[in-house]
């Protein structure tokens, strides 16, 4: 495989852009069928964004944090579910590419591969010759439906201790359990999937501290800017990309609806009604601004410090988690807000902004999206303290 210049941010934005209307179109039937329908899936590759974050001597890209932001973003706008498995799929690619050269040859040997994953921890790995024996559940695996690769966190058991590993599966090699059944990101398919007994080659263990800390064991891979970044802050910029697309797909759903609405100024009560719907507008805007400029300065980070390879402080790692908080809550108060100046007429299923309302509220209650979540632990350090999560 040969690498060749990757297209331009403003190229893969206009790429995204010409999507929008498909995924809207496809919006409700992801939502009723709980999974992104074939045509999606069919788009995202041909159009190449699949190759965001793909090593580039696989014929990726290895767009910059800024690029991934965007893009993803502007998926947001056509469909959250989309824009949310898009980020998985970004991120877990971009995991993939820390593994040992061998282990990348394996996964990304066949073109516009799929690759979702679980960062949280929720299974058990022993050793046994020439591997792990893995055993556990992984729940919200988003887009594992519609991918051939897992990269999945666990907890290898040694001698001296717990260690958090990482580990490379085939999707072939894990029990489904199809229990996605939610009010909000239906169209994103995270069931639940099963390793029992499976066994893992050491090649495709990953063990976490390093890449925690910003190194990775890929020798090829070793020049490459984006992969000098630590995990934590490279995940926390990608997710923070779909909340800010539903937010602008939130004020695109309600400008597209406003000329139906009848807004008179003669009535008594209209006459409240009317300053107060402008008001909530402009409240709605200025924080979709505030989300993408959070948005936006954590790419920034990321983007000025992993070319120099320079060592991260606590604090810039905490910032960047501050930031994804702020994008969640800013992005959240604004469809809120929207939602609420929609009108009654908004409550039918048919109509965008419900469904955009139901999937911002469920991106908030992920464990790592989570505002307070976020807040609490950039406040921790800000005072002097130690922070209390090892995914930092």
């Amino acid at each position: 495989m040969t690498s060749k210049e990757a297209p331009s941010r403003e190229e893969l934005v206009s790429r995204a852009a010409e999507l929008v209307p498909m995924l809207e179109k496809n919006a409700l039937w992801h939502e009723r069928h709980r999974r992104l329908s074939v045509e999606t899936v069919t788009s995202l590759a041909e159009s190449g964004l699949l190759k965001l974050r793909v090593p580039k001597r696989y014929g990726g890209y290895e767009s910059d944090m800024r690029t991934v932001v965007d893009v993803i973003a502007e998926l947001g706008r056509g469909d959250g579910s989309t824009a949310w498995v898009m980020a998985v799929w970004a991120i877990s690619s971009w995991m993939a590419g820390l593994f040992p050269d061998e282990v990348q040859d394996e996964i990304f040997a066949t073109p516009d591969v799929r690759v979702s994953g679980i960062l949280s921890p929720t299974a058990v790995a022993v050793p046994t010759e020439g591997g792990v024996l893995l055993n556990g559940k992984w729940s919200f695996n988003s887009g594992a439906l519609q991918s051939s690769w897992n990269t999945n966190a666990a907890v290898l058991m040694t001698p001296d201790g717990p260690q958090p590993i990482m580990v490379a599966v085939p999707l072939a090699d894990l029990q489904i359990i199809d229990d996605w059944h939610t009010t909000g990101l239906r169209g994103s398919g995270s069931v639940t999937t099963v390793a029992a007994d499976l066994f893992v080659p050491e090649p495709r263990v990953l063990p976490m501290v390093p890449v925690l800390q910003g190194r990775h064991r890929s020798l090829e891979n070793a020049e490459s800017s984006i992969y000098r970044a630590p995990f934590m802050p490279t995940a926390c910029a990608t997710i923070s990309a779909p909340a800010l697309g539903l937010a602008k797909a939130a004020k695109q759903a309600f400008f597209e609806r406003l000329p139906g609405r009848k807004i008179s100024y003669t009535s008594y009560d209209s006459q409240a009604e009317a300053p107060l719907t402008h008001l909530q507008v402009a409240e709605a805007v200025t924080r979709i601004d505030e989300a993408e400029f959070h948005a936006h300065r954590a790419a920034t980070l990321l983007d000025t410090k992993s070319p120099t390879g320079e060592a991260w402080t606590l604090e810039e790692r905490a910032r960047i988690r501050l930031d994804l908080g702020a994008v969640c809550q800013r992005t959240k108060e604004a469809v809120d807000i929207l939602n609420t100046a929609s009108g009654g007429s908004s409550i039918y299923t048919t109509v965008p902004i419900q469904r955009i309302e139901r999937d911002v509220q469920t991106l908030n209650l992920h464990a790592i999206l989570h505002p307070n979540t976020n807040l609490e632990l950039y406040g921790r350090i800000a005072c002097g303290l130690e922070p209390n999560t090892l995914y930092l």
